[in-house]
């Protein structure tokens, strides 16, 4: 009997392949179900392997014999196969166990008692390559002119630079459009990577700039906040740019920092050292 591997984006459509490529009709395709997984933006992919199935022609004098056949009795033989495929679904949780921690990963950002954590995680040039591609694959799909490229490694995360003539679009109005196409990269490197390595995008230097108006800004800010004796709040900020703030003050003193809020209107407060 002759037996072939397929692949498709669902049962269906895997079995009319081997259909087509054994030259049977759909119904005679027996299937099992080699492997299921999803892609970089969900898309499924099923791997059967697949063979014909015999067609057994019947007498028409034995009719009254068949239901009586062994064949019904049979049946409950494949049942317990069926019931042995469960064993590999011991591995979905496992995997789920993998992604457990992301979502503490996200809003402990910020947390001072998850510093320690966060440190023990430390991005290669392989995690590097890694997220370049996909922020390589996601520029190809949008059609968006722009290069990127690694600039450094920084714990945990990865700088990336992007380099082209539609970066200003990528960047976008106060860098809304490069927060959220970072945002996407790391939902995905969460996906995939699974080692909490994070990246940080970059494109015409407005990270920099960013960063040195917003330490200014917290130097001004901390500076009325400690002659005046009252706590200021910022205006809300994303995880990477309030940890800019709480590293620009980290050593300022009479003043000391927090985040409080929840995402995404978490804001940064700075208040006097009592």
């Amino acid at each position: 009997m002759e037996t072939i591997e397929v692949q498709g984006k669902s049962l269906d459509e895997a079995k009319r392949t081997a259909a087509e490529k054994l030259g049977v009709e759909i119904d005679r395709i027996a299937a099992e179900v080699l492997e299921e997984s999803k892609g970089l933006f969900g898309k499924a992919v099923v791997r059967i392997r697949a063979s014909v199935q015999e067609i057994v022609a019947k007498p028409k004098g034995r009719a009254p014999k068949a239901e009586k056949s062994p064949e019904p009795a049979s049946e409950p033989e494949p049942k317990p196969k069926r019931v042995a495929k469960p064993k590999p679904e011991p591995a979905k949780p496992a995997r789920a166990v993998k992604k457990a921690p992301e979502p503490t990963v996200v809003p402990s950002e910020d947390g001072e008692d998850d510093e320690v954590e966060r440190e023990e995680v430390v991005a290669t040039d392989e995690d590097a390559g890694d997220l370049a591609e996909i922020v390589n694959e996601i520029l190809e799909l949008s059609d968006l002119k722009a290069t990127v490229k690694p600039t450094g490694l920084n714990g945990r995360y990865v700088n990336l630079e992007l380099d082209g003539k539609d970066v200003a679009y990528i960047v976008g109005k106060h860098g809304e459009v490069l927060n959220a196409f970072q945002y996407l990269v790391n939902v995905i490197a969460a996906r995939q990577l699974e080692n909490g390595v994070r990246v940080t995008l970059d494109g015409n230097n407005y990270r920099r700039r960013r960063e040195e108006a917003l330490c200014n800004l917290a130097v001004q800010i901390a500076e009325q906040v400690r002659s005046r004796g009252e706590e200021a709040v910022l205006d809300a900020l994303p995880a990477f740019e309030r940890r800019i703030v709480h590293k620009a003050l980290s050593e300022f003193d009479g003043v000391s920092t927090y985040s409080e809020g929840e995402e995404p209107n978490r804001r940064v407060v700075i208040a006097p050292e009592e």
